[in-house]
């Protein structure tokens, strides 16, 4: 494997400046008879070209599916693919993306599973979820979106500004449907069972920013939960925008939204992304903008943090660049590395976090 090319000079260089570091944020302790530490963080895979892994599932026999998109400012290489890897990270297949509009190249945003093992993907061009199957290769389209705030101007440095349809994260709830945030028109969309046209199923002035919903899962089978990666203008006093949260909303027995509230708020310039939910309540979150992944208690109060600091982050194998989406792979979660912003080939990878417990069992509905 290719990584980061460090030269001794600059390894010298860090670790001196790792003494000078508190190294508060990551209580780093093995349990009993454990390998690893608690959060110690290594290389799952390196993901091929187009890279820029995102989205990310994990099927009940360990198999683990990322896929990639691009850079809005990279030429267009597209199509997307979905790459297979077995559970030790070696890569054992791939799928390449139909139907994509090559005039944006890749786009695959955010992965989930049904009781089948389909995968189901979002694609940002056009704005649908694609159903594969990895067994035969068949591929159909599940689910399509619609613009429904009045601006949106589709220019790539304005499609956030301007509200424009950005479907980010997805989870099938209890019922059967499936669950999107739209990171741009900052809503959550709702497809019924067995696909069809998405309608907005949550929405609310206060999750309106620049950097809307996001990750997505469920808690339990009355409770959702989503990110926010950065929060809104209008919402706390004072607001703070630099900021993010988890929040919850509640299921009704009719099916409707519940009332917005507040988990947990990340620290300034967190960037909170995915998530993944751990048997005991614990959630292990990839902070986008800190280069991090943390675990918040079912209490919501942070309780780790590796990478501590950013000097930290550098000493890996392989930096944490925009880690995006988190999914549990037995006793681990495994994080992709999105580097959306810097593109850095280098950092096309999906990292191994030691979490020492096991993920919650996701919704994963039946169809066929």
């Amino acid at each position: 494997m290719k990584w980061y090319a460090r030269d001794k000079m600059r390894r010298l260089v860090v670790i001196a400046a790792v003494s000078a570091v508190s190294m508060g944020g990551l209580a780093a302790t093995a349990a009993p008879g454990a390998e690893r530490e608690w959060l110690d963080i290594q290389v799952f895979a390196e993901v091929p070209e187009p890279g820029h892994p995102e989205g990310i599932t994990v099927a009940e026999d360990g198999t683990t599916y990322v896929g990639t998109q691009q850079h809005i400012t990279e030429p267009r290489n597209g199509p997307s693919k979905i790459f297979a890897y077995s559970p030790e990270g070696a890569l054992i297949d791939e799928y390449v993306i139909e139907g994509q509009d090559p005039d944006h190249g890749a786009g695959i945003v955010g992965l989930a599973q049904d009781g089948d093992g389909v995968i189901y993907a979002l694609d940002r061009y056009p704005q649908r979820v694609i159903a594969l199957d990895p067994k035969t290769g068949e591929q159909w389209d599940y689910a399509s979106f619609e613009q429904v705030k009045d601006l949106c101007i589709g220019l790539p440095a304005l499609v956030l500004a301007t509200q424009c349809v950005v479907p980010d994260g997805l989870a099938f709830g209890p019922d059967d449907a499936l669950y999107v945030t739209d990171v741009g028109q900052g809503l959550i969309w709702r497809v019924p069972p067995g696909g069809g046209k998405a309608e907005v199923w949550f929405t609310d002035p206060r999750i309106e920013s620049i950097f809307g919903a996001n990750g997505i899962g469920f808690v339990d089978e009355d409770t959702l939960m989503f990110a926010q990666t950065l929060n809104g203008p209008l919402d706390g006093v004072p607001p703070r925008p630099d900021a993010s949260r988890l929040y919850t909303i509640d299921l009704q027995e009719d099916g409707s939204a519940g009332e917005l509230e507040t988990f947990w708020q990340s620290k300034p310039a967190d960037g909170i992304d995915g998530f993944a939910i751990a048997e005991s309540g614990n959630i292990y979150v990839a902070l986008a903008l800190a280069n991090a992944v943390t675990v918040v208690s079912p209490e919501g109060k942070e309780i780790g943090r590796n990478p501590a600091n950013a000097v930290e982050n550098l000493l890996l194998d392989v930096p944490m660049d925009d880690p995006a989406s988190v999914a549990f792979n037995g006793d681990r979660v495994l994080v992709t590395n999105h580097t959306l912003f810097l593109g850095n080939p280098a950092s096309f990878a999906v990292h191994d976090v030691y979490a020492g417990e096991r993920g919650k069992p996701e919704y994963r509905p039946r169809f066929r």
